[in-house]
């Protein structure tokens, strides 16, 4: 299972450092650019709900082969692709099979291991390649486009996806299914909902906020969606359960991942653009520039059970998000003319901070959940992660874009406007510790006879 997710990260972090190869060698226009990875969003974030809660009805393991299966075929053919709109359309295939196989992984494991020591240490390895994943992602696209191929990142899929499917028929258990009638207006109106709300937040990311396809999008989506929220309630078998936002620690837990996955996100597609653009580093030298943070990120995940035993869950979770934001206030500083250190110090705060975030994130998402919701809870959890980075990303964007210095021109522009989006990133993770301390921390306190604070995170074995 984490093989199979570390694959889904790769594939969604490594054309960061790899675009402006993969543009040059494909000849493709800056916006058939950013939709290289809007099509793999879209489908992705489109299809989340629906792809959640088919494990459940027809059985996890079945679920995954075919995201795997889709998955590889997928990416052999962006490996191979000479066209611009066939590795787009390979892209949007690659986002789908994703939207199958993220909230298996998590729905796997949470029914695989008794909620307690047993899962909460599945999930610290679940964490630790969920921060470690992305800025690895980073690396390995700098060091394919700049020494090999950006098609080499792809086409390892292939040996990969024949061992996990192997792998998946050996040991993975079906698993019980769900009774009863597939919510079939459910799955549409899910599907549809989402698909707007993505498009509408990758959309405003090009044209701004106010673009007629923008606001006509969004307002559709808010309908629908408006409108699935009302069938749910009455659904008898919902694609997506509303007690799953009963609880008040599981409702913080999403929304302060939308906000910790907004400010990271962001964080890797602005500290990208800024050192390629305005201090002019190959792809090869970016992608390598993110590897000490990415030593950081898993070095600080593994340590994860000791810190718990000592700061409990929420503590350390709010300990999680002070780093990062201290990390972004202080590359927030760096100007035009910065070294590589004043990148690489602050980058270590992000680190420290993207390694020890994630688990009680992941933990108090899906806490309380019942074996029949395990796979619409790690959906919503998806979910949350999905449109995190996309809303988080297509805000800063909007504050990149506001943030003009008329006293600066070329590349002391572009630094300034990028610092101002390093602090909106900063700000982000301010309120998550805001959310946190309003509710999954008096959460752990209340529970603390049923739950101790060192069940929410792994123990040491």
């Amino acid at each position: 299972m984490l093989t199979v997710y570390l694959m889904i990260l790769l594939d969604l972090s490594i054309v960061y450092t790899g675009m402006p190869e993969i543009g040059r060698t494909m000849a493709m226009s800056p916006i058939m650019q950013t939709w290289v990875q809007n099509a793999y969003l879209l489908f992705f974030g489109g299809f989340l709900l629906l792809s959640a809660r088919l494990g459940d009805t027809f059985g996890r393991k079945r679920v995954l082969q075919l995201g795997v299966v889709l998955f590889t075929l997928a990416s052999v053919v962006i490996g191979f692709s000479q066209s611009s709109y066939e590795l787009i359309a390979a892209r949007a295939i690659q986002g789908l099979a994703a939207s199958i196989l993220a909230p298996s992984v998590l729905a796997v494991i949470s029914a695989t291991f008794a909620e307690g020591s047993e899962r909460t240490r599945a999930l610290s390895w679940y964490s630790v390649v969920a921060g470690a994943g992305a800025s690895l992602g980073m690396v390995l696209g700098g060091i394919f486009a700049g020494l090999l191929s950006w098609r080499i990142g792809f086409l390892v899929n292939l040996p990969i996806g024949i061992a996990l499917l192997f792998a998946i028929n050996r040991v993975i258990p079906d698993g019980e299914r769900m009774q009863g009638r597939f919510d079939v207006i459910g799955a549409v109106t899910s599907t549809l909902g989402m698909g707007l709300l993505v498009y509408g937040l990758v959309n405003s990311a090009d044209h701004g906020w106010l673009a007629p396809v923008t606001v006509l999008s969004l307002v559709a989506a808010v309908v629908v969606l408006a409108f699935f929220l009302w069938f749910e309630r009455r659904a008898a078998f919902p694609v997506l359960p509303l007690r799953l936002f009963a609880s008040r620690e599981r409702s913080a837990a999403y929304a302060g991942r939308m906000l910790y996955i907004g400010s990271m996100v962001s964080f890797f597609f602005f500290t990208t653009q800024y050192m390629q653009q305005v201090l002019g580093y190959t792809a090869l030298q970016a992608g390598l520039g993110f590897l000490p943070m990415t030593v950081l990120t898993f070095g600080s995940a593994v340590t994860i059970p000791r810190l718990t035993r000592v700061m409990g869950g929420p503590t350390l979770l709010m300990g999680a998000l002070a780093f990062m934001a201290a990390g972004l206030i202080w590359l927030a500083q760096a100007g035009a003319n910065a070294t590589y250190w004043q990148l690489a110090v602050p980058m270590t705060l992000i680190g420290i901070g993207n390694g020890t975030a994630m688990a009680p994130l992941t933990a108090a998402g899906v806490h309380g959940v019942e074996p029949r919701d395990q796979g619409a809870a790690s959906g919503v959890v998806n979910v949350a992660h999905q449109l995190g980075g996309s809303v988080g990303l297509s805000i800063l964007i909007v504050v990149f874009a506001s943030a003009t210095d008329p006293a600066a021109s070329g590349v002391a522009a572009i630094g300034h406007q990028i610092n101002a989006a390093m602090l909106g990133a900063a700000v982000m993770n301010i309120v998550a510790i805001a959310l946190t301390a309003a509710f999954i921390l008096p959460a752990e306190r209340s529970n603390g006879a049923a739950r101790p604070a060192s069940s929410m995170l792994p123990q040491a074995d």
